[in-house]
């Protein structure tokens, strides 16, 4: 079972109560939460987006969202092996080459260590507000989606599709020359069909385990799951959060119960008061992953 963290103090969500420590927040503590993580074997951390979050939809979905690219490339900068996952990117707010340059960018200069967590996006008023479209934006991404596979370690790409066309251009940085891992977000049916079709991987949100294990037993979405197998990564995200320090048994049973719907992978949020806190919890859920599972996270 593959561990990587919902990293705190980029997004305040507002359902599952930020402590104080994350309200004052600052990029040392993403830093030092990413480099404790690092070294307890975790294999990434993410950051989500969003780029102007209308104040009507801020009590549920939080204000503040860190720039991916930003604070993913400052983790970089600290670390030498784990992860560096947007999770998701809009693929409606960017251009795909746009996305191929800079985080093929961040690609270079992390030796490799990129994850493309991306999605369609929901929050219309944020497609409005920027003037990009939304009616369309399913099959605007999956477009941009072949597009970015096209271009991606690729410093003369090209590309035609129905929305995104490209030729003799040069886009260098353009990321290491290796198939990158894109791992598309959702949490619909589409999202999943998305995936097993154009990604490498799903990695669903808000959908608590009953939903989750209906998505994945549904005979016409689970052929193309089987179909990927090793080759595909079901990143599940545990609800609520859990607590290995205090509640070791229970937080072995939900890993069980998330291996047992499908999980190859397990995005995870913490129980927890402070820092030093959560970097407790890190540990002792690398640990417990190890010894209850024989796997290493």
């Amino acid at each position: 079972m593959r561990l990587g963290i919902v990293t705190p103090v980029v997004n305040l969500n507002p359902r599952f109560d930020p402590p104080p420590w994350e309200l004052d927040g600052t990029m040392d503590d993403i830093v030092e939460v990413a480099r404790a993580a690092e070294a307890a074997g975790y294999e990434w951390v993410s950051c989500p987006e969003h780029v102007c979050v209308p104040a009507g939809a801020a009590g549920q979905r939080g204000g503040r969202y860190w720039d991916p690219l930003v604070t993913l490339s400052t983790v970089a900068a600290h670390t030498t092996r784990i992860g560096l996952l947007s999770h998701v990117l809009v693929l409606g707010y960017h251009h795909p080459l746009e996305v191929v340059k800079s985080y093929g960018s961040l690609d270079e200069a992390s030796g490799g260590r990129v994850l493309l967590g991306v999605g369609v996006g929901t929050l219309r008023p944020e497609f409005d507000m920027l003037g990009v479209p939304f009616d369309d934006r399913g099959a605007r991404a999956d477009d941009a989606l072949r597009a970015i596979r096209a271009a991606f370690g690729r410093r003369a790409p090209s590309y035609d599709g129905p929305y995104y066309r490209f030729s003799d251009v040069v886009v260098d940085p353009c990321g290491l020359d290796r198939p990158v891992a894109m791992w598309i977000g959702g949490r619909s049916r589409r999202s999943l069909r998305r995936a097993v079709e154009l990604g490498d991987g799903w990695i669903p949100f808000g959908l608590a385990l009953p939903d989750l294990r209906a998505l994945l037993a549904d005979p016409a979405l689970a052929e193309g799951v089987q179909a990927r197998a090793g080759a595909f990564e079901v990143v599940l995200a545990p609800e609520p959060p859990v607590d290995p320090l205090s509640r070791p048994g229970e937080t072995a049973a939900v890993v069980e119960a998330y291996a047992e719907a499908g999980a190859t992978a397990l995005s995870l949020r913490f129980e927890h008061r402070s820092r030093s806190h959560y970097v407790e919890q890190l540990g002792a859920m690398a640990e417990l992953v190890a010894t209850s599972t024989g796997l290493t996270g």
